[in-house]
């Protein structure tokens, strides 16, 4: 019951802060008797006229976009609105519920499952891992069953996110009461708000006594609780209550700090939500080898399995090495960031770089190796968490089951990254210039040149012949093996730019053949392909002489094409090789396919590392990579978005749904709904949902019909239960709305909200 009472109150108290900040009331002012007519003298007042109906004084709603979105922001004690990405909406609702939304239906699962007689096994069905671990208990007490410890842990886990959410709701009203007695008394510039101080460590300052506060102002309202005989927050201990309210403040701070302008603030809410049910799940599980005895249950709200000992260790083992090591990585960034001019010893910048690299990746070492290979062990039970992991590999449905799902997994991410990074670097190398400084790329429809205005910006870069001019000389291109050596040897900002196309954006490439210098001229209209692409040695083909040219022809056919390729076209290609590999892993492993997904984070987190602080020596190469598949979305200074798609697809497995359908729903809702949606909105999109919104009615009814034909595939050949395919529709048409009308990341909340809608609506049979 008090569960329940728990999320009416936050459902009630986030409508009441919404429609407290959203929506404001005007009085209508009531006729006035006409004004005398005004002396020719004086100009009149440009005012529009005013409408009189003759109606009593009354009042009616209105909502003034223009003010209200600057007012209805939420935002986090001492942060401005600059340290968030744009959007329409802030969140709000996706922070404060979407986390209590979660938890309820992980509760709903494990209370359907000890309903029954006799009561389910917790782990699900086909899952080959070893059982969960449980604790003896106390003499006074008999042990919990792993699915009892497993409904108690989920109780515990509603009480957290609601808690979370009234963290949360606190720092917003504290924002916006603090913003209001500020306002219009400072003039600060756009995106700061006059109740923050400009100094950065005076915010860091406020935010610590801020966090100290409310973290005693809720102990004090958690034991009130208990002393009136409340049960809301009681399976919280006073212990949890601290640990986890700091942590999750911290988190909060610490995540728009490190992610700026990567979050909404509803995106931020959720993510630093399951950081603090992570954090917990490590603290409780220590907790409970420290003291079996003392500890009723393992409080996680996963099943405690080798699983679950392994992603505590990869995901908050990936972060806490960052945190351990984040001097050398801040020195390196510095080092790589700072002209050469201004550093104290610029002929030792590579050397010092180098240097940094080479003491991050052996700090990481001997962390991984160290502290969090210990904890692991010591959590298996003495076990190498090495060779244990190596022998349960070959432990199967056959022994080979696992090493094929590797090998598959690793030769198309090697197809994939190579082919990509082929084709891009070629395809940069191939943007045509002509001599007056006009872009030319090839379009699907017979290529048009998009024509640039002639300015010294787009001739002869800074020191070349001709620099300056107005583009009457032909420029001669430079030497390509000199440019490949510059972008090689550079690094940093500067590589980044040469590999574009020349420093400062100016490039300084002219046309060249396609065929290699060797190859002869091709008269006009001779091999010309239907895309206008001309291949000469098409001609030849018959002789059988020039097979290595032809495929040479080919392929640069191909990579002029590629820059054509929208953003939007280059992501959804990573949607679809989610399809591509996941699918398999979840329908012949899902166990192994959890841990992978586990390894994956964990390798993303290091990757992130090497790029945003530009290690030694692939950070400029990974950036270059991942900069061809920026949206708007990812203008923030880190890269969250193949975060967001990896956790959206294996949030689905790592939730241990009782059911094979739930465990594909992240996978066919971002990999195929939300990609075809894309592609169909973009393409059939006539009907847009309203004026403002780029989504389309077309859009969304493709999301519905994929999803719900690709589960129904899914079932026709086994791998699914059966389900009933109206409330999947049904849900799924839920799922298209939120995707339609939301400016939130759809890879991290979409999944999200289907799964939780798919587990309460019983869909499966």
């Amino acid at each position: 019951m008090w569960i329940s009472i728990e999320l009416a109150l936050l459902v009630i108290a986030s409508v009441i802060y919404c429609t407290w900040t959203r929506v404001s009331w005007t009085r209508v002012q009531p006729n006035q008797p006409e004004r005398p007519p005004t002396p020719p003298s004086r100009p009149s007042s440009p005012r529009h006229p005013e409408t009189r109906d003759g109606r009593r004084p009354t009042n009616s709603l209105s909502l003034d976009n223009a003010t209200a979105r600057r007012r209805d922001t939420g935002f986090v004690w001492m942060t401005v609105p600059k340290n968030y990405r744009n959007a329409q909406d802030d969140g709000i609702l996706t922070g404060l519920l979407g986390g209590p939304l979660i938890s309820a239906a992980l509760l709903y699962i494990s209370l359907c499952k000890s309903a029954m007689d006799p009561p389910e096994d917790p782990l699900p069905a086909g899952w080959l891992v070893e059982p969960p671990m449980t604790l003896p208990g106390s003499p006074g007490a008999p042990a919990l069953t792993p699915l009892q410890a497993l409904v108690q842990s989920r109780r515990y886990l509603v009480s957290q996110s609601t808690f979370c959410a009234t963290l949360l709701l606190v720092h917003v009203c504290a924002s916006w009461v603090t913003e209001a007695r500020h306002r219009r008394k400072l003039v600060v510039p756009e995106g700061e708000v006059s109740s923050v101080p400009r100094k950065q460590g005076r915010r860091t300052y406020l935010y610590v006594l801020f966090t100290i506060s409310v973290t005693l102002w809720i102990l004090c309202v958690r034991i009130a609780l208990e002393e009136m005989r409340l049960g809301i927050w009681q399976s919280m201990s006073y212990f949890e209550v601290v640990t986890s309210a700091m942590f999750f403040q911290f988190s909060l701070y610490i995540s728009v700090r490190l992610a700026h302008r990567g979050f909404t603030f509803g995106e931020l809410g959720l993510v630093a939500f399951g950081a603090t049910i992570l954090f917990m799940e490590l603290v409780n599980l220590t907790i409970a080898k420290l003291s079996p005895t003392s500890t009723p249950y393992i409080k996680t709200v996963r099943l405690p399995t080798p699983l679950l000992i392994y992603q505590i260790a990869l995901i908050p083992g990936s972060l806490l090495t960052g945190f351990l090591l984040s001097p050398l990585l801040y020195l390196s960034r510095h080092i790589a960031q700072r002209p050469v001019r201004r550093l104290r010893f610029p002929q030792e910048k590579q050397k010092h770089r180098r240097l940094l690299a080479l003491a991050f990746y052996a700090g990481t070492l001997l962390i991984v190796g160290g502290l969090v290979g210990f904890w692991t062990r010591w959590c298996l039970g003495g076990r190498n968490p090495w060779v244990f992991v190596v022998f349960w590999v070959l432990e199967g449905r056959n022994k080979w089951t696992r090493p094929a799902l590797l090998v598959y997994w690793a030769l198309l991410i090697s197809i994939s990254v190579a082919g990509w990074t082929r084709q891009l670097a070629r395809g940069r190398r191939f943007r045509q210039w002509n001599v007056r400084g006009s872009m030319h790329i090839s379009s699907a429809g017979g290529g048009e040149a998009m024509g640039v205005p002639q300015s010294p910006r787009y001739g002869a870069s800074f020191g070349q012949p001709g620099y300056g001019s107005t583009g009457a000389q032909q420029q001669q291109p430079p030497p390509l093996a000199h440019q490949q050596q510059s972008s090689a040897v550079g690094g940093g900002a500067n590589a980044t730019a040469i590999a574009l196309g020349g420093v400062g954006g100016s490039p300084s490439l002219t046309p060249v053949d396609l065929s290699g210098s060797s190859a002869p001229a091709t008269p006009t209209g001779e091999g010309a392909g239907p895309l206008g692409l001309r291949l000469p040695n098409l001609p030849e083909l018959p002789n059988g002489a020039n097979f290595s040219n032809v495929a040479t022809d080919l392929l640069d056919a191909a990579d002029k094409h590629v820059p054509t390729l929208s953003v939007n076209a280059r992501r959804k290609f990573f949607h679809a090789l989610a399809v591509v590999m996941f699918v398999p892993g979840i329908a012949v492993d899902p166990a192994f396919t959890h841990l992978a997904f586990s390894a994956a984070f964990a390798l993303f987190t290091f990757t992130e590392y090497v790029r945003y602080f530009a290690l030694y020596p692939f950070g400029a190469a990974v950036h270059l990579f991942m900069n061809e598949f920026l949206d708007a979305k990812d203008g923030g200074t880190a890269i969250l978005s193949h975060f967001y798609l990896l956790t959206g697809c294996a949030n689905s497995v790592w939730f241990e749904g009782p059911s094979r359908l739930l465990q594909f729903t992240g996978t066919l809702v971002l990999g195929v709904g939300d990609a075809l949606a894309s592609i169909a909105g973009k393409r059939l999109g006539r009907h847009r949902w309203f004026a403002a919104n780029p989504k389309t009615v077309e859009g969304s009814a493709a999301f519905v019909a994929s999803v719900c034909a690709c589960a129904w595939v899914l079932r026709g050949v086994g791998v699914v239960e059966n389900f009933s395919v109206g409330r999947y529709a049904v849900v799924g048409a839920l799922a298209a709305g939120l995707e339609a009308f939301s400016v939130q990341n759809d890879n991290l909340t979409l999944p999200l909200y289907m799964w939780a809608m798919l587990v309460f609506a019983d869909v499966v049979e």
